[in-house]
């Protein structure tokens, strides 16, 4: 400003000084000497208005007022300098005043750690001073990288802020805590079209305000967050004054008392607990500080049961109330649920033990207690896994281990892991135990204790098994064959791959059984066995076992058997018959000629018989013709001989008898004539049959039979056939005076009648070969037998269906019982 008026006023003087030489020069002055003197200015205008006209007087008057308006623009100009002079050095004053202002606002400003940050208006490129470090910004521009030096939530906040008052200019005022601990104050502002941001690092009372708003603003946001949480819980929440009135409750509580809303449950004082809940929950409080119970409550007219806690406070009480009905419901239901577990685990072969966190016992199962042979008191303590452990190893029942203690801790791993794990135990009793640990979700462990001694024997006796199928199927000579159900060989041995000369290789890639059939069509030549081979190997609904026979080209002959397997599969073997064929063949000749010849002896002893047994009638007719006393008197010894004829013939008679029996027995034409037998009668002449023989060896006979004994259906011919026959028997082997016992007896539902003699027994390599057919020994006494008596007994026996039975014993006798059912059919004719 002062250059410009100076620079003014040196042009107005030279302007000035023309002006005046102008107007020198247009009026018509005289010249003057110099060293005249100088005239005054209205003397000259007087002398120069004298000598001029009008049109000079114009003149002259224009000049004139120029000039004045030169002397008063002077004036004015002169003025205006001297006032801007003034204004000059006012504002040389005032910029000086500003700038020791400035210079104090920027000393004050560096006294305290800070950063500013300003944005002119329309540009985006801030300019930054103060000190960065006290935000833990290494450099200036790192201070608006605010998540470097804050947490992401304040980070995310301040540049919200700061974007707003860039854009619109809303001032903002922060305090925070930057990630290097340094408490900070930040505040925005719109100052003369700028953004400006003060970052200042509070300490001091400002320190302790900020961490008071800090506190405050997060205690409401706590306190903000529990009341919604409050509201938002499904379990009714209250508080109380000290007089018990309702202050607060929750939406949950308004809904269980059946309010329009919380307010109106507390204007009502409506109550969810009764007086005398209330009344013992005060007391509580006033003894203990709280209260904890379940009690009873009507929500929406329907009972519940709720776990209720009131705490005491300073302004009264506050109380939550839990409904547990279906919590209680649920409990009982996994009450009854865990009974029925620890019932079925109770059942189980498998030895449960479970262990709680702190290793005590918590369940057994029977099995358990029996495995281990545990006392029920013992376990019924609660003792320890370790304790149990050691009782286990002092009564050498657990594993025998080179470190006891490392072993244990490795089992006790189980606490502490979070898969199961499973062991096998080699008892010194020989007993294998697969135990599995597995880790309980609450703690603890559960062992579960398997004897798998059976199952690994059946296992190794199941291995030898398939060893010893797979070498006898090899050693074979039959050709065995296992056919899936899909048609292709499963499993042959070398036998069959021989008999069919097909190659191990070609079976090993399992080829179907048409594949084999075509194979071996040249042996079997499409036999019709072969053909029903592959309709069972191929058949889906009929898997019938088939047997046959084939008639191979080569002349030899194979037998062919299917056994249907489960899965669908067939088993297929081949026996080589060629010789056994041969052989049968032979036999079955042999055989049919021993037929002709056996026909052809009972033939001829039937007709021999008959052949016999006339002309032993006509002399046994003459012999009683001769002994009758009508004929002529007798010498006693023609006596003597008429009876030792008579005594033969009698007994070639019977000979020849059991031997037409026995044909006709052999021959199948024996006919019973069944009808009720009166038993003691039976016996006794079956007694008196024998009685001869009874008195020349001076035997006892002991006849022994209930009164009441009755009768029976029987052949009464037969069964006295039988009877004597096992007299007879008895009588020829017993001993000079000794004693034969003759019973009968009801056993059930059978007749028995027994035979026992005091002889000298039969060897038990004879006692089978005693029925045979003349089968006959002495057996040291001087009888010998024909040996068709007990083969006739067990004949006729068994044509009425019972049985007979023969105990000896050497040196002692010999019993023989025969047992007649009665409620049997008798065989009409023997077959």
């Amino acid at each position: 400003m002062p250059d410009t008026i100076r620079r003014s006023g040196s042009f107005a003087r030279p302007w000035f000084g023309g002006f005046v030489l102008s107007v020198g020069a247009l009026l018509p002055i005289p010249a003057l000497a110099e060293d005249r003197p100088r005239l005054a200015l209205h003397d000259l205008v007087a002398g120069a208005s004298r000598r001029i006209d009008n049109h000079e007087l114009a003149v002259l008057v224009l000049l004139v007022g120029l000039l004045l308006f030169a002397v008063v623009t002077s004036i004015l100009l002169r003025r205006t300098r001297a006032r801007l002079q003034r204004l000059e050095a006012s504002s040389q004053d005032e910029i000086a005043a500003l700038r020791d202002g400035l210079d104090r606002a920027n000393a004050l400003l560096l006294t305290e750690p800070q950063v500013m940050v300003d944005w002119p208006a329309g540009s985006d490129e801030p300019i930054i001073d103060g000190d960065p470090a006290i935000v833990g910004a290494g450099a200036p521009h790192r201070v608006l990288a605010f998540g470097s030096w804050l947490d992401a939530a304040r980070a995310t906040g301040i540049e919200r802020a700061v974007d707003a008052l860039r854009a619109r200019g809303e001032p903002f005022s922060m305090a925070f805590t930057a990630l290097n601990g340094h408490p900070i104050e930040a505040l925005g502002r719109a100052i003369a079209g700028r953004a400006v941001l003060r970052l200042k690092d509070a300490s001091g009372v400002k320190r302790e305000l900020l961490d008071l708003a800090g506190r405050h603003e997060t205690l409401l946001r706590d306190v903000a967050s529990l009341r919604t949480l409050i509201e938002r819980l499904s379990s009714p929440v209250w508080t109380r004054d000290t007089a018990g009135r309702l202050t607060f409750v929750n939406a949950a509580y308004a809904r269980a008392v059946e309010a329009r809303d919380a307010a109106d449950a507390v204007e009502r004082g409506l109550e969810l607990l009764d007086s005398g809940a209330r009344a013992n929950i005060a007391r509580a409080c006033i003894t203990d500080g709280a209260y904890s119970g379940r009690l009873p409550a009507v929500v929406a007219g329907a009972r519940r049961s709720f776990d209720v806690l009131d705490f005491q406070t300073e302004t009264g009480s506050a109380g939550l109330g839990i409904d547990a009905t279906e919590a209680e419901g649920m409990r009982n239901a996994l009450a009854r649920l865990v009974d029925a577990h620890r019932r079925t685990l109770d059942r189980l072969s498998t030895g449960v033990a479970m262990f709680d966190a702190d290793q005590k016992l918590i369940f057994y199962n029977a099995a358990y207690r029996a495995l281990w042979n545990f006392d029920a008191s013992q376990l019924e303590q609660r003792p320890t896994d370790s304790s149990l452990l050691e009782l286990l190893r002092a009564a050498n029942k657990l594993p025998e281990e080179r470190d006891f203690r490392q072993w244990k801790t490795q089992l006790h791993a189980a606490y502490r892991a979070l898969e199961a794990t499973e062991q096998s135990w080699h008892l010194p009793d020989g007993r294998t135990l697969r135990v599995v640990t597995t880790p309980n979700p609450d703690g603890g462990v559960t062992y579960l204790f398997d004897d798998v001694t059976e199952r690994l024997d059946l296992e190794r006796r199941f291995e030898e098994l398939i060893r010893v199928q797979g070498e006898t199927l090899d050693n074979l000579a039959e050709g065995v064959a296992v056919f899936a159900s899909d048609g292709r060989v499963r499993l042959f041995n070398s036998a069959f791959a021989r008999m069919w000369e097909l190659s191990p290789q070609m079976l090993a890639e399992r080829p179907h059984i048409e594949t084999i059939s075509i194979a071996c069509q040249p042996l079997h030549g499409d036999d019709p066995t072969w053909q029903a081979l592959r309709r069972v190997v191929t058949a889906i609904d009929s898997r019938e076992a088939i047997a046959g026979r084939l008639e191979r080209r080569d002349g030899s002959v194979v037998d062919c058997t299917t056994v249907p397997l489960p899965g669908g599969a067939t088993l297929a073997t081949f026996h080589d018959v060629t010789d056994s064929v041969n052989v049968e063949r032979a036999l079955r000749e042999r055989n049919e000629a021993l037929e002709d010849a056996d026909k052809i002896k009972i033939d001829f002893v039937h007709h021999v018989s008959y052949e016999l047994r006339s002309p032993l009638t006509n002399i046994i007719g003459f012999v009683h013709l001769l002994g009758d006393p009508n004929v002529g008197p007798l010498q006693p010894k023609q006596r003597d001989y008429l009876d030792y004829i008579t005594v033969s013939t009698n007994t070639l008679l019977a000979l020849i008898d059991n031997i037409l029996d026995l044909a006709t027995i052999d021959a199948g034409r024996m006919h019973l004539n069944v009808g009720p037998v009166d038993i003691r009668s039976a016996m006794t002449a079956a007694a008196e049959g024998i009685q001869d023989r009874v008195v020349n060896a001076g035997l006892v006979l002991d006849i022994a039979a209930p009164d009441d004994i009755g009768s029976f259906n029987a052949d009464e011919r037969r069964l006295r056939q039988i009877l004597f026959n096992l007299l007879a028997n008895a009588a020829n082997f017993s001993p000079p005076g000794g004693t034969v016992t003759f019973s009968a007896a009801r056993r059930g539902d059978a007749v028995v009648f027994s035979v026992t003699d005091r002889g000298p027994g039969i060897p038990q390599d004879m006692l089978e070969k005693v029925f045979d057919w003349f089968e006959t020994n002495s057996l040291g006494v001087h009888h010998r037998g024909t040996g068709i008596g007990l083969s006739l007994v067990r004949s006729f026996v068994e044509l009425h269906d019972g049985s007979v039975e023969i105990a000896s014993v050497v040196g002692e006798g010999t019993t023989v019982t025969v047992s007649f059912p009665l409620g049997a059919a008798v065989k009409q004719t023997a077959a």
